[in-house]
């Protein structure tokens, strides 16, 4: 006779390296204390950052609780996943990534960093409204440590911690204002942020959009190497959803 074996709880490890769905390994690791959930669904507050977790093979259920999660007509946004929303979802932004890991990265403090945190939040957003760096929301900085740089006052460029894998440490949020490009501030706050990282016996690595060969070129030349091509893409829920009853799962007791 066949066995029933459970499913794999939201919870539970994934059998996959960290990295391969990092937004799942974060919010079922060292960000579970923030993570909101439904079923075997998990996801950060919207004010944080807008990743939602996916089990790594999910299934009917699984996307009927995004749905609900999201609401109809919603907006999900999943980050280096490799499952596709189902054929009825909208897909409204689709770019290819890249995903780097460091390996030979000469990790150093930086004496001009000072750390940044929430009351500084105003100036990160108009910094990041001018520069477009990727998803930086109100909470966004209580993720990790965020380094910045101030010229007259006025902040500059900055970097930070994203999402949080058992052992690895994502750098994010990386910026400058255009007034100051070309002086490195970049690469040394990148540096600073995984020197930082590397004290905790933990790795950096980082996500890139594929097209901007010059930013994947100079992380590079800094020491990350390419572990894998990855996809980033926000879909639409479609306005109308089957019941509930459609897809639940049967009960396993």
């Amino acid at each position: 006779m066949t066995q029933n074996h459970p499913r794999p709880r939201a919870d539970d490890p994934s059998p996959l390296h960290p990295l391969d769905n990092p937004a799942r390994s974060s919010l079922t690791g060292p960000h579970a204390h923030i993570a909101e959930r439904r079923g075997r669904i998990l996801r950060y507050p919207a004010d944080v950052t807008p990743w939602l977790a996916l089990p790594d093979v999910p299934d009917a259920q699984d996307w009927a609780d995004v749905a609900a999660l999201a609401g109809p007509g919603g907006s999900v946004a999943l980050a280096a996943f490799q499952e596709a929303p189902p054929q009825d979802w909208e897909i409204v932004f689709r770019a290819d990534g890249v995903q780097l890991v460091d390996v030979s990265v000469d990790a150093a403090p930086d004496p001009e960093a000072v750390p940044l945190g929430p009351r500084d939040v105003p100036e990160m957003l108009d910094l990041v409204a001018r520069t477009r760096p990727g998803p930086f929301l109100p909470r966004t900085v209580e993720l990790g440590t965020y380094l910045g740089i101030r010229r007259g006052g006025e902040l500059v460029a900055m970097a930070g911690e994203r999402l949080h894998p058992p052992g690895w440490t994502e750098i994010s949020g990386v910026c400058t204002d255009e007034s100051v490009r070309g002086q490195g501030l970049a690469s040394r706050l990148v540096l600073a942020v995984a020197h930082g990282i590397r004290e905790r016996g933990e790795t950096p690595f980082l996500h890139a959009s594929a097209s901007n060969t010059g930013a994947v070129r100079l992380y590079e030349s800094l020491g990350f190497r390419l572990r894998r091509r990855t996809e980033f893409l926000s879909a639409l829920v479609p306005a109308t959803l089957p019941s509930a009853d459609a897809t639940r799962r049967p009960s396993l007791r």
